[in-house]
Parts: structure tokens; sequence; C-alpha cells
């Protein structure tokens, strides 16, 4: 995980005198993702930095790379991991100055041009600076999982690894593309397809494309893309059985984790319940890694932190269980330091929770600085095939992805949606979508692959890179291996059922090496599932700190006020608060992240390390035990328990007819009731009179206490309801 930063004058002209001072401004802005060394680099009309994580040969893999005569110069973020392979083809021919993986890439280029990257296998950003043909490259790996951006005005061109490197050069417009992020379907969630390039959400910034090199002329500033890796299209059944794609996927993924396990440093291994990070942790064993798991609320309820202490035991491992107790809420100050890491509106919970992991890892074990993780395999072996068929089987999944993919195709033909999402009988066939756009609905799960492909890149990618870069380490994602998702696109469309239903290729793929319990493990996030209500209000409260400190500062941004309604944000906040189910609070986050970056991007911070309570291990014996409990206070509610209305809480009716009754919390109105839906729970609130057990108010309104049992939850946590000792 290193930075690159640079900029270079497309007119034929010469550098400035001021350029060596932007240069290390630039330079400076990556500094957490390179803290072992800097270099700077000036060559005519282009000039670059380089900011090291030192991961293969410390002492001497110092870039960039220069070659012999002095007129090419190269520098990469990221790992090669085919390098040793890749350098006997020089044996005898070319001298290598040091060990360091990346340093084939120079003579790679002297040798063979924009096909220098054809046979090369890994994640990696690179600007090239050729004197000799006047020339800028920029390029990135198949997948895009390492990031390198770009701005281009009349007669310069800026480049770096993270948006911030590029505002600090005055040339480089800081502004926040509001209406393209809010379009953004990413950020949105909308139910539809997006095929569109990843997005940077500022204006006039963009990525350098994935699987392509950027090749700009410093004579003139023409520019071409070479393409050099595009994602495959499946290949015809029959030619191979399905056992073939199994096997092979095998047979890759244990490639790919030894590869990523090379490095001169420690490594380590980010370890969930569920199937992908332990198949990787099982193949990487053989090295005595330690395991990080994330200890939540949510991943207490879903049994996510049980499981991978579990797996950690089956294999052998320490693992380290990193607590985030209910009290443990983001300060604003920390948020906005978070948020300028990442540099984008999706910034959630995710992204604290792993980015105080990686802290917590660094910490703990100060030699580590690459971290294995399991990203990257639900989206192109069936991941969320279950979860997208609505409760039902393959033909339920398919289904919903033609949906999504005539709904995308009919974009700009809304008005004709009519004939099939306008009645629960559609009247028109799939065929008739193909005279407003030829093919759209001819393989939907092709188009859900590269929409995937698009997320990966919009969200996965960012995720996983900053939040490692911003704590000095690298993730590493032996998933993403090029190969594997060449494998995976490329299974005929008559396998897919078969071997994409709820991940079965990877789950017979591992079947040898995980017990058969882990490989049954349902998907899970790891701050999700069945106790998400934990996550959601910790980052309510968080927004509503300080007198809702965020939201504020997020309406005040520049252009605030043209696209954001701060009444309803206030509005939509306050019932979060007493209801988590009233709506998502990651997309009120994202509009408040909208506002606080374009602060950011007008009065460009500085990267400034978390400042919140260092992340500490919590050593768990028993997961139902009092030590987790204290952690995560949950109010006992049984047959037997007596509850009350809180002091200040009444409960009171509509004019006669109207259906309706409210909840008021010290004069002010905090529920509305409607008797058509929620009778029952009125009828109980109605019951709780400090003295009869809960069990009797159930069956006077012929309730169950399980049926109940969310809205008494979220009662008590709202401060409705208050419970009365027994005598």
């Amino acid at each position: 995980m290193c930075g690159i930063a640079g900029f270079a004058h497309t007119d034929g002209s010469a550098l400035a005198g001021s350029a060596d001072a932007i240069l290390r401004d630039m330079a400076h802005a990556l500094r957490p993702r390179g803290p072992d060394d800097m270099q700077f680099h000036h060559a005519g009309p282009a000039c670059m930095s380089f900011t090291r994580l030192a991961l293969i040969d410390p002492e001497g893999g110092r870039q960039p790379f220069i070659s012999e005569d002095g007129n090419v110069i190269l520098a990469a973020n990221g790992e090669i991991y085919n390098h040793r392979e890749l350098r006997k083809g020089f044996e005898g021919r070319v001298p290598f100055r040091s060990e360091s993986d990346c340093e084939v890439l120079l003579h790679l280029y002297m040798e063979k041009g924009l096909s220098f990257l054809d046979d090369v296998r890994g994640m990696f950003g690179i600007a090239v600076i050729d004197l000799r043909e006047q020339r800028l490259l920029l390029a990135r790996d198949r997948l895009g999982i390492k990031p390198l951006f770009i701005h281009r005005n009349r007669d310069t061109v800026l480049f770096g690894s993270e948006v911030k490197a590029l505002f600090a050069h005055p040339d480089c417009p800081r502004e926040l593309d509001w209406a393209r992020a809010l379009a953004d379907q990413g950020l949105s969630s909308a139910p539809v397809m997006s095929h569109d390039e990843a997005m940077t959400w500022f204006v006039g910034v963009d990525q350098v494309p994935a699987g392509a090199i950027v090749d700009i002329s410093l004579r003139g500033g023409d520019t071409r893309v070479h393409r050099y890796w595009e994602l495959p299209a499946p290949a015809e059944a029959g030619g191979l059985p399905e056992s073939f794609f199994v096997r092979s996927m095998g047979d890759l993924l244990a490639s790919s984790v030894r590869e990523c396990l090379i490095a001169d440093a420690e490594i380590g291994v980010f370890l969930s319940g569920g199937l992908d990070s332990a198949a990787i942790t099982s193949l990487a064993a053989h090295t005595g890694l330690h395991t990080f798991s994330a200890l939540t609320g949510a991943t207490v309820v879903n049994k996510d932190a049980q499981y991978a202490r579990e797996t950690a035991d089956l294999l052998g491992l320490p693992n380290h269980q990193v607590a985030f107790g209910a009290d443990r809420i983001p300060s604003p100050d920390e948020w906005r330091r978070l948020l300028w890491l990442m540099e984008t509106p999706l910034c959630g919970p995710e992204q604290f929770y792993k980015s105080e992991m990686y802290r917590f890892a660094r910490a703990e074990r100060p030699e580590l600085k690459a971290i294995l993780l399991g990203s990257g395999a639900d989206e192109f072996s069936g991941g969320y095939s279950v979860a997208l068929s609505g409760g039902g089987d393959w033909e339920d999944f398919e289904g919903n992805l033609r949906t999504m993919a005539r709904r995308k195709a009919l974009g700009s033909q809304s008005a004709l949606s009519v004939w099939w999402e306008g009645t629960d009988l559609p009247l028109l066939s799939d065929d008739a979508v193909g005279a407003y756009a030829p093919g759209a609905v001819d393989d939907p799960y092709g188009s859900y692959l590269a929409w995937k492909f698009r997320d990966m890149q919009q969200y996965n990618f960012w995720v996983e890179d900053r939040t490692a870069s911003g704590n000095g380490v690298e993730a590493r994602v032996p998933f993403l291996d090029h190969r594997i998702i060449e494998l995976l696109a490329t299974v005929p469309r008559a396998y897919r059922k078969r071997l994409f239903w709820d991940k079965r290729v990877i789950r017979e793929a591992v079947r040898d090496i995980l017990p058969a319990e882990v490989i049954s493990r349902p998907k899970l996030a790891f701050y999700e599932g069945e106790g998400v209500r934990h996550t959601h209000r910790t980052f309510t409260r968080m927004l509503a700190q300080g007198g809702d400190e965020l939201v504020e500062q997020a309406l005040s941004s520049p252009r605030a006020a043209q696209y954001l309604d701060g009444a309803n944000m206030h509005r939509a906040l306050r019932r979060l608060e007493r209801d988590q189910g009233s709506g998502h609070v990651e997309l009120l986050l994202r509009v408040v992240n909208l506002g606080i970056l374009d602060l950011m991007a007008v009065d460009v911070p500085g990267s400034r390390a978390p400042n919140g309570p260092a992340p500490y291990e919590l050593r768990v014996t028993d997961f139902e035990g009092p030590e987790v409990q204290e952690l995560f206070p949950r109010q006992r509610i049984e047959e037997d328990s007596v509850f009350r209305l809180a002091e200040g809480v009444l409960v009171l009716d509509d004019v006669q007819g109207a259906n309706t009754s409210y909840v008021v919390v010290d004069g002010g109105i905090r529920f509305v009731i409607d008797h058509l839906t929620h009778a029952d729970w009125l009828r109980l609130l109605r019951g709780f009179d400090g003295r009869r057990p809960l069990s009797e108010a159930l069956a006077a309104t012929d309730s169950a206490l399980d049926a109940m049992r969310p809205l008494l939850d979220g009662s008590l946590e709202a401060g409705l309801l208050e419970p009365v000792e027994a005598p």
C-alpha cells in the first residue's frame, strides 16, 4: 500500500520553479499510505512522488524506478504476484537493482511498450514518465483494485492515488459533484443496474479505468486509452463439465492465497464467521497468522463473532476479538476524519468498523503490514442470489434480475414500464423490450455481473483500500485474482443455476479444507444481520450528538440549500431516534456526508489520524456470558416481566373515528399509532400498569411474546417503558 502523486505539462513546457513545493504537498497528503519512505523525481515537463509502505525488499525497493539512461521513470502502488516468474524472462539480459516485486514493470515496459501488462498478475496503480516518447502513462490492474485518479485541464495533467493529493495542486477544481452524486445508483441504492463508469464524487476528477492504460502526449495532450483487459463472456456449455469449474476454483484460490502471503513483513487476516474469510484463513493457516474479528452488538446477536472464534480454534490460530461496545459511538470530529480519509459519501458503518479493526491490528502487531480479506467472493459467485430471490429460488432470482435489466433498458422510456410493472400480470413479453433496447434483457445475469463489477470499483475496492491505507496496512484480496474472475465470468449459462445458487461453486471448491458446519453457514455482513438495530442505533446517536452537529455542518455547505431539505433531515433523525424502523440511517448519513465533503472540498483539511478511543480486545470465553452482556446490555423481556409507561409518557387518542392514537413524551408527539395496523400494540401499551406480568398483558390482547418482542425492545430502547422490579 503506497502512494503515487505527480503532474505534467502537456504543452511541451518545462515545470515552473514552484513545482517542487507543490509536489511535496501532494506527497504529504498521501503520507498515511506510505509511512516508510518518501521520494521525489523531476523530469523535464513531468514530476512524481512516491510514499512507500515497505512489504517486499524493505531496503532495496525504493521507488520510483529509473532506467539506466534516465529517460523512463516508473512508480507502482500495489503488488505484482508473479514477479519472480516474470523476472526469469530477463535473466542474463537485464540487471535488477533490487528484489522488489515492482521493478520488473520497468523492464517489461522498456521491452514491450503498451503491452507490458499483458502477462502481469497482481493489483496495481502505475505511473510512467517516458521522456523518449514524451508521454505519460497511467495504468490500473484488470479489476481496478488499486486506485489512481486523474484531472486534466488545458495544459496540465494531475494524478494521484487519492483525490486529496490532486486537491493539493492549485490547478485542481475543488467542488463536489452534487448532481451526479445524487443520481448515482451506488448512493441511492435504487433497485436498478448501473453500468456507468465509476465516479469520484468530485467535479473534474476521474478514475483511470480498470484494465486500461491512459497514454497522454506531453507534446500536445493527445490521449488514447489502451484497454488490455475486459470482463469475458460466458463459454458454451458442453465443452467443459461443471466439475472443471469447481476444481479450477479451488486450485486458483489456493494459488492466489499462496501469492498473497509473499512479503517481508507480517501478514494477518480478518476472519468473520462466514465461508469466504474462513476459506482464505484455512489456506493460510500453515503460516500461523493472527486473525482479527469484530465483536459488536450485531456480531454477537447473529453469532458471527462466535463462529469466527470457533473457526480460528479449529485451525489452531490466535483470534483477536476487537470489541465495539454499545457506548462506542464516533464523535463528530472522529467521523469527519474518517470521511476525509474515505473521500466518498458512501462512508458508513462498514468503513468505521474496518478502519478501527486495522487500527487495532497494527497497534497489536507492530510488524504487521498486510491483511488478507474475503472481499469479492460474493459478487462473482452468486453470493447475493438468495437475498435477491425475494425468498424464492434460482428462477425467482433470475426473474428479479430480468426486472432490473428491463427497468434499466427502459429508463429513457419510463412510460412503457407500466406494461410490466403496472399490473400483477405483465401484458407484454420481454421480447418487446428489444424494440427499444436491443439485447438488453438477453442475459440478465451477465448484466448483473457488469453491475457488480462497477459496484466493486465504486464501493468495495474503495472501502478496502482506504480503511487499510489510512492505518499503514495493505489489504490483499485473494478472491479477486483476475484468473478467478475470468473463470467465474465464463461459466456457461447452463451451469449457472447449479454453481451460483447460494455460492455453491465456492462451497464445493473448499469442501476438503473446511468443516461442513463452516461451509453451510449463510452469508452475513459483520455489522448487519439479525442485530442490525445495534449498528443503526450507534450511528443514529452519532448524528444526534452535539445538537445534530454533523447535520448542521452538512447544511452549512456552499450548495446544501440547493439540494438538501434541512427540516426534513432533522425530522428523519428524530424519527430514527424513536424508531429504527422508521427509515434507513445510512441514507440519511450519505446526504450528511455529501454536505460535509462539499465543505472539505472548499477548505481542504489535512490528513489526520483517528482520534477516538483506542480499539481493544475482549478475550471472550462465553458469548452468552456476563463479559459480553456487560458490553452489550440488553433489557430482560420474559413472560413474568413487569413494565410501566416511563415518566412523561402518555397514550392519547385522536378525535372519535379517526383510528389514530399518539404516544406523547414530555408534551411532544413521538409516535403515531394506526389502529388498523397496530391495534394490539396500542392495547398492550394501555395494559402496562406496573403491577401485572407481561404474560397477562399479552393474553388480554391475544398477542404472542415473540411477535411483540421487537416493539418491546424498541420501546425500552426509546425510553417509553421502564421495568418494575418484583417486590
